[in-house]
């Protein structure tokens, strides 16, 4: 039987990251990138399920050697996003899809039947990459996470991106074991900018656990209490993935240690990630090692 700490589903994404004094920086990136690598460099083991037109990418090579399983299905097209940070600290930024690539149909995870699943991480980009039906499918491998991100962000017929509500959140919400939302994205799912009072209401609906990110601390609430930890990255250079990378870090560590410890820990992680640009590519001691350094 193969077993998998976690099973990473979303698109990988031709991204183009254009910082406010007009640097670029081209790579196959996506959530499954940034999510996979934090995974495997921690010491867990992450399958990724992506898709991806072959003719424009090569998933097998971005993942080479990176401790990451990978099964690849082929899409008409790869999904492609520029994202042009407005402000030097990355917090604003203009969105403009490229390309989207095919959904995420339910019958899609069934060759995880028989597989050992820690936890079911689906991480996609923009809506339509899964459907309700997606998430329930996944329930039936393991406990499932889910970032708010691919249930909100909408694709313009300009191609921009616009946030819209998750229309089914109410009833949706109890089926989801670990809910990402960022700041924004709380208040627009439950109308509070209060982050304490949008986690509490997103667990009220029936999310298990809520991670809640903001430029200067992560928080977690499991409906009866709020946890938070600070960022303390010394610059900002690898902004691009601090989310995935700090739900992966939670939800794999969230396996075997408690919350306080989990949330320490993807905290630190997110931290030294964000001071190199691309994905994770330390070690769990790496994050040791931070942790003692400005967490103690």
């Amino acid at each position: 039987m193969k077993q998998y700490d976690s099973v990473i589903v979303g698109p990988v994404s031709l991204d183009i990251n254009i910082d406010c004094e007009g640097h670029e920086r081209r790579e196959l990136g996506g959530a499954v990138v940034q999510a996979g690598f934090a995974a495997a460099g921690c010491g867990f083991r992450p399958l990724v399920l992506t898709k991806a037109d072959p003719k424009t990418a090569d998933p097998g090579e971005r993942f080479r050697d990176s401790g990451v399983d990978l099964v690849v299905l082929e899409s008409k097209n790869t999904c492609s996003i520029e994202n042009r940070y407005l402000t030097p600290d990355k917090e604003r930024r203009k969105c403009t899809s490229l390309s989207v690539c095919d959904p995420f149909l339910p019958g899609e995870l069934a060759f995880l039947d028989g597989y050992e699943v820690g936890v079911m991480h689906l991480a996609g980009l923009v809506w339509g990459d899964f459907s309700d039906d997606l998430i329930r499918a996944a329930k039936k491998y393991g406990p499932v996470a889910v970032d708010a991100q691919c249930l909100l962000r909408r694709v313009q017929p300009d191609r921009s991106m616009a946030y819209g509500d998750w229309t089914t959140k109410r009833e949706m919400l109890p089926e989801i074991d670990f809910f990402k939302v960022d700041a924004a994205e709380g208040e627009m799912l439950t109308g509070f900018s209060d982050r304490e009072k949008a986690a509490r209401t997103l667990c009220e609906w029936g999310a298990k656990e809520v991670m809640l990110t903001h430029n200067t601390e992560v928080m977690i609430c499991d409906g009866e209490r709020i946890y938070t930890s600070p960022i303390k990255s010394r610059n900002l250079s690898g902004r691009t993935g601090r989310g995935d990378t700090t739900f992966s870090g939670y939800i794999n560590e969230r396996l075997t240690r408690g919350i306080e410890e989990s949330l320490l820990f993807c905290s630190a992680l997110v931290s030294l990630k964000m001071e190199t640009p691309g994905p994770f590519r330390g070690t769990r001691a790496d994050v040791e090692e931070y942790i003692a350094a400005f967490y103690r």
